[in-house]
């Protein structure tokens, strides 16, 4: 049998928590269930989770100031925000803090445990691809791309990404060969899926196109109505 994910669940509406932790536990997941901001950094230290699922919204300590103390331990956890919560500034702010992922709320137990995967599968790769010394890199074809310093390197040339542009790379190549819907994509780092920001989208996916040009055996396909594929063909 395979090893449980280990989640620590911070929400204090007792009728959501126990439904989300009931679902998660009927599943392939472990979940230590903590109710307050002020709990849940000494429950992180004693559990170890792989990943934390934070609401914002908490009473004692918010989310954010929960995630920063937990990014301060350990750099690498990946944090997904829960929240009511639309507005730019508050999904900046918690980029800021450390968030990696945003879900609204209402939300379906099908879309958290998707995202939960899919965050997972990009810390595993960046931990894989980490060397012993020096920042780690992610190898794409001819390409190294380095998250935490927000760059591209093809042999000399370096190209500084923003923030969303090193964050959907990594979601597109979390998933090499495989879809990724382009709601998902548009609600992980925009917070919605207006038409405003499916523009921006769009444009966001041309600048990478245009980054990845020099090398022909890498492709970003548009799946007409679902979303994308980041391809490396075999050289």
């Amino acid at each position: 049998m395979a090893e449980k994910i280990k989640v620590l669940y911070v929400e204090d509406e007792p009728f959501l928590a126990r439904i989300v932790q009931e679902s998660l536990e009927s599943r392939e997941f472990s979940v230590r269930l903590v109710t307050d901001g002020a709990a849940a950094l000494k429950a992180f230290e004693e559990y170890r989770p792989q990943i934390c699922v934070l609401d914002v919204m908490l009473p004692v300590k918010d989310g954010f100031t929960l995630a920063t103390e937990i990014k301060k331990k350990d750099p690498g956890m990946p944090v997904i925000f829960l929240t009511a919560k639309v507005q730019t500034e508050d999904l900046l702010k918690g980029f800021a803090s450390g968030g990696n992922d945003y879900l609204r709320k209402p939300f379906s137990m099908e879309e958290l445990i998707v995202r939960i995967h899919n965050l997972l599968s990009i810390t595993s790769n960046n931990k894989a691809s980490q060397g012993k010394n020096g920042p780690q890199e992610i190898r794409l074809g001819k390409f190294g791309l380095f998250p935490e310093l927000q760059e591209l390197h093809l042999d000399e040339y370096v190209k500084k990404l923003s923030q969303r542009e090193t964050q959907l790379i990594q979601m597109l190549t979390a998933n090499l060969n495989k879809p990724v819907l382009r709601k998902h994509i548009l609600l992980s780092l925009w917070g919605d899926d207006s038409f405003y920001n499916s523009r921006n989208l769009d444009v966001y996916i041309s600048k990478l196109r245009a980054y990845f040009s020099e090398d022909p055996n890498i492709e970003i396909v548009t799946k007409k109505g679902v979303g994308y594929h980041f391809i490396i063909r075999q050289q």
